[in-house]
């Protein structure tokens, strides 16, 4: 499907509105995407006609559900790229996919004296669950440094690989800089070792081509919110003889098979992971959203996407006091930047005045943000339905602000 950008934009109705008597500038999609009609229409229509629970009623309107929820699943499965359907698990978001493993995989499989391998780019929800893990069993946990143009430094990386290293866990894109790790060449470096790789790909999945198979990653988790689908929902990719050894997560309704008082067998994958009631009304809001992308197609949202991170480069580099915070060669459409002399959240504020939203901070990464000696950023993140004119007035309003401080 080719669209106009001006067609794109019509599709999602949040972004035809004013913010201070301004034309709303949406650059806040690291941290959530705007959602097109259809995801809204489908969230309505469910609740409207086929409100039920799934999978143990009998009824039409239980049925209706079920079907409708199950077909997300495949829908995602041919959007990863992964082998079956039951590889596919539902949570409530990346951070949940990563406590998870965690919680699972980890307390099974890794003890005293293992070793887990993150990176300095990681987001919280890669860094938190990996501490609490190490400190509960007396694991070790080791980092990846990067350079100042924030890479990963691959030799160091295989230096730290080793017999006794049980998982690497890193992110596929990071979400402060825009960073594209070499994933493939770290999982097969991982492998090499015997250690299982989980990939964090909240950012990744919206911009890259995504071939579970193809990266033979063990796990991979993202959220639905980031690809214009709605929020509190997340996929857990697993490998299906992983998942087959790992422990259930929580207890309770559908992930058993038969409950006594002496003893509880569990169900299936993906079911052993999904206790309760799920978030079934996002879910099936979910398929609309990955029909989008998929109907536009992956390389067309990327090559639109990288030409506004150029466009906005050369717009922004010349500016007098701007300074970058990230530059590696491989990018999704991220720019982190500061302004010299200004706390990030005073230009965030200067410029959500002229209707522009940005995301300032440390991005829930501050051990990066300590790497590179800064308390954070503001972040400018672009996203399919953003234009070139768009950028025009984010690249006015920094040089109006970081004009008024170097005076």
């Amino acid at each position: 499907m080719k669209l106009t950008i001006d067609q794109i934009r019509g599709l999602f109705p949040v972004l035809h509105q004013e913010v201070h008597g301004k034309p709303l500038v949406y650059f806040d999609n690291a941290a959530t995407t705007q959602k097109p009609k259809a995801v809204l229409d489908k969230l309505r229509s469910y609740y409207e006609m086929d409100n039920s629970n799934i999978h143990r009623g009998a009824h039409t309107l239980a049925d209706r559900a079920t079907r409708e929820y199950e077909l997300v699943r495949e829908t995602v499965r041919e959007f990863i790229g992964a082998r079956e359907s039951a590889e596919v698990i539902f949570t409530k978001g990346t951070t949940e996919g990563i406590n998870l493993v965690a919680q699972t995989f980890g307390r099974k499989f890794i003890g005293k004296g293992d070793e887990i391998i993150i990176s300095t780019l990681e987001h919280h929800s890669n860094i938190v669950p990996w501490q609490m893990l190490c400190e509960e069993k007396g694991a070790v946990l080791k980092i990846i440094p990067i350079t100042e143009s924030g890479e990963i430094i691959f030799e160091e990386f295989e230096q730290l690989l080793s017999s006794k290293t049980k998982l690497v866990s890193i992110i596929h894109a990071s979400n402060a800089l825009g960073t594209i790790n070499p994933v493939k060449k770290i999982i097969d470096a991982a492998h090499a070792f015997g250690a299982k790789v989980l990939l964090d790909g909240a950012q990744s999945t919206s911009h890259l081509d995504i071939d579970v198979l193809d990266l033979d990653c063990d796990f991979m988790a993202f959220s639905a919110h980031k690809l214009y689908g709605p929020t509190g929902l997340g996929i857990l990719y697993g490998k299906r003889e992983i998942l087959e050894e790992m422990p259930p997560f929580l207890g309770g309704g559908e992930m058993i098979k038969e409950v006594s008082f002496e003893k509880t067998t569990y169900n299936d994958i993906p079911f052993k992971f999904e206790a309760g009631t799920p978030n079934i009304a996002d879910v099936i809001a979910f398929k609309p959203a990955l029909d989008f992308i998929t109907d536009l197609g992956k390389p067309s949202i990327k090559a639109h996407e990288d030409e506004l991170l150029s466009y906005a480069n050369e717009l922004l580099l010349p500016i007098k006091g701007f300074e970058p915070i990230g530059t590696a060669k491989e990018k999704v459409s991220v720019l982190s930047f500061n302004i010299t002399g200004m706390h990030p959240f005073d230009v965030g504020q200067m410029l959500d005045a002229r209707g522009i939203a940005v995301r300032t901070g440390h991005h829930c990464t501050q051990p990066l943000m300590k790497r590179f000696g800064i308390e954070g950023t503001v972040r400018a993140s672009f996203s399919v339905y953003n234009s070139k004119s768009e950028i025009e007035n984010l690249a006015e309003g920094v040089a109006r602000i970081a004009k008024i401080k170097n005076k």
